[in-house]
């Protein structure tokens, strides 16, 4: 049996209707015209406004919104929170007064009361660092990494390893007397070489114009004290399409750059040596072979290394390739 909603959202009612014609119809007025109010559990009557059922179940999606501009039609509404996150200072688990100036009932607040919601939530926002130099330290942090990341523009999955990463070394702590953002990038770089993804420390670094040097010394303590095992080789295989790409190199001499590459990194002289210098050099060497126009310069600034890295690398892939 159907039932009549009037101006309430649409709720899928099938679980409450029943085979029986009494159970939904109105022992008063005989009306089988019914509406369900979500609020209270009740089925009332259309007509009469008796109660024919109550303490029921909804089954109304919990639709909700987190956004920071209130219930607006452009705001994006989800069924439960923010998910917890280590990218997050406070793991997203602190409560937060919403700058949307709106009420529970999603009304405006009045005039008169916005300045003092401003001000309750200005004493808010100070009394969650009151005295907690980690929370401070971490929300810092946590910002400098979110700017590495739309400027490199990693993955969350890499966040929130190099989150993690910087919460051991709180813990541990080794961040202090030494530079945030050389911890940060560290812990990123670090991150980027467990998961495997080509980010050199020079990259990261310039990212917020830091001392890469001190990133490495910062990367090498974290894998002492911190005991990070494990990491894989860097493979020169992964740089190649990155640097082909930004080069323009043409498609078949990618291919034939491929073929080199696996016969070079085969031999010893190759070992210990920059990949992306290395794959930059063989880059180079395909070009050569193919006759296509392509300088060392161009290479070495698509592979972020230098020309005498490229040239030196070169000398070496004549002599394993011949």
């Amino acid at each position: 049996m159907a039932l009549s909603y009037g101006n309430m959202p649409n709720v899928d009612l099938s679980y409450y209707e029943h085979s029986n014609h009494d159970d939904t119809c109105c022992s008063l007025c005989k009306s089988s015209s019914a509406i369900f109010d979500y609020n209270t559990g009740e089925i009332i009557c259309n007509i009469c406004g008796m109660v024919i059922h109550d303490n029921m179940e909804s089954l109304e999606p919990e639709w909700r919104t987190f956004s920071d501009r209130g219930m607006t039609e452009i705001s994006k509404k989800v069924r439960a929170g923010k998910p917890i996150s280590l990218a997050l200072y406070d793991m997203g688990l602190s409560t937060q007064i919403s700058y949307s100036n709106l009420d529970a009932k999603g009304e405006v607040i009045n005039a008169t009361q916005t300045p003092i919601i401003k001000r309750i939530r200005r004493w808010d926002k100070i009394s969650s660092f009151d005295n907690n130099n980690s929370a401070r330290n971490l929300k810092y942090a946590f910002e400098i990494m979110s700017r590495i990341k739309d400027k490199l523009s990693l993955t969350d999955v890499v966040i929130e390893k190099a989150a993690y990463i910087y919460r051991r070394a709180l813990v541990k702590k080794l961040i202090q007397g030494r530079s945030t953002e050389s911890m940060v990038v560290a812990c990123v770089y670090a991150a980027c070489r467990k998961l495997n993804i080509p980010r050199k420390l020079n990259e990261i670094s310039v990212t917020i114009n830091d001392d890469k040097i001190f990133a490495g010394k910062c990367y090498r303590l974290l894998l002492r004290d911190l005991k990070i095992q494990n990491i894989p080789i860097i493979d020169s295989t992964n740089y190649m399409s990155k640097i082909a790409s930004k080069a323009k190199v043409s498609e078949k001499t990618y291919r034939i750059a491929l073929e080199m590459l696996a016969k070079v990194k085969k031999n010893y002289m190759s070992y210990g040596k920059d990949p992306s210098a290395l794959t930059a050099a063989v880059l180079y060497a395909a070009c050569q072979k193919e006759g296509e126009k392509m300088t060392q310069a161009q290479l070495a600034f698509a592979g972020n290394t230098s020309a005498v890295s490229i040239r030196h690398r070169f000398t070496d892939i004549k002599q394993i390739l011949k």
